[in-house]
């Protein structure tokens, strides 16, 4: 497992996040008068320092709890041809490298949210549905620039078995990285990942199941888990934080007999499974005994 470094140096939470924008107007609509975060500050600079740096503008707006975000207006520069038409873009993940990189800003609760997406409608933008990432809830908007601006609030707070699943998780696809390096070629499928997770958590020494589902002590898996007891041909084990689910053959689950949404029900697998997934759709999945 992964250890936490030891150290008593802290981070004390965001100051700000910048980036790039080649819409000056527009952009201080939308986060001032549309989102009504105020306009706390202006860097307006000759450059600096670089014969190449252009001259710029860098402005703040206030974000709550002390933080702000920002931009950088680069004075006579042209916005790259890759950004052309994605302020038009629904707020769906459709570039997954460019849209990776976003701003997610909290709210207290359900109510507030709505609050947020009623805001937004009511000012012309389009926003997302509210989307489920297991341990948040958020809705999305783009910026004038393209950028994803999303809306959140917490589930439920992280705990320790967060915090091991995590660290296990990052182990194995340290360890599925090294291995396909070492045959020359890359990890292209999570369920590789998955597959070596499974051997971390299953050290009990016991005679190993055809198929094993690792499943996280955690809310939003725990249908998962007591759909599985509830079925015959499936016996459920307890770990330290983990369930284990264990089957002699082919296993199928169904997302809306489980009540997940799609982007839980995607990393359903999340703790790891000894077995082949053979079928895995937005509804469906089946493991069976690897081959």
């Amino acid at each position: 497992m992964l250890d936490q470094p030891a150290t008593r140096l802290r981070l004390r939470g965001v100051d700000h996040t910048a980036r790039p924008t080649w819409k000056l107007r527009e952009t201080v609509e939308f986060y001032r008068d549309k989102l009504g975060l105020p306009l706390v500050h202006v860097i307006s600079a000759r450059g600096w320092g670089p014969a190449t740096h252009p001259d710029f503008l860098h402005f703040f707006f206030d974000s709550g709890n002390g933080s702000t975000i920002a931009f950088f207006y680069y004075l006579g520069s042209d916005q790259p041809e890759a950004l052309e038409g994605r302020a038009a873009m629904p707020p769906l993940p459709d570039d997954h490298v460019f849209d990776a990189t976003h701003t997610a800003w909290l709210v207290d609760s359900e109510e507030e949210l709505k609050d947020w997406k009623r805001r937004l409608e009511a000012e012309g933008l389009t926003v997302s549905v509210e989307t489920t990432h297991e341990v948040i809830e958020s809705i999305y908007v783009r910026d004038p620039n393209g950028y994803f601006v999303e809306i959140t609030r917490k589930l439920r707070p992280l705990n320790a078995i967060d915090a091991t699943d995590a660290a296990l998780t990052l182990r194995a696809a340290l360890d599925a990285e090294d291995a396909a390096s070492a045959e020359g070629r890359r990890v292209v499928a999570i369920d590789e990942i998955w597959t070596r997770k499974s051997r971390l958590l299953d050290t009990d020494g016991g005679p190993a199941a055809a198929v094993s589902i690792f499943v996280p002590r955690l809310e939003e898996f725990a249908s998962l888990t007591r759909t599985a007891r509830g079925r015959g041909d499936c016996t459920v084990t307890a770990l330290d934080t983990h369930d284990r689910i264990d089957a002699a053959g082919p296993v199928e689950f169904r997302r809306r007999a489980l009540g997940l949404k799609p982007a839980v029900w995607y990393g359903l697998f999340t703790g790891g499974i000894r077995g082949r997934i053979e079928v895995f759709d937005r509804d469906r999945v089946v493991i069976a005994p690897a081959a």
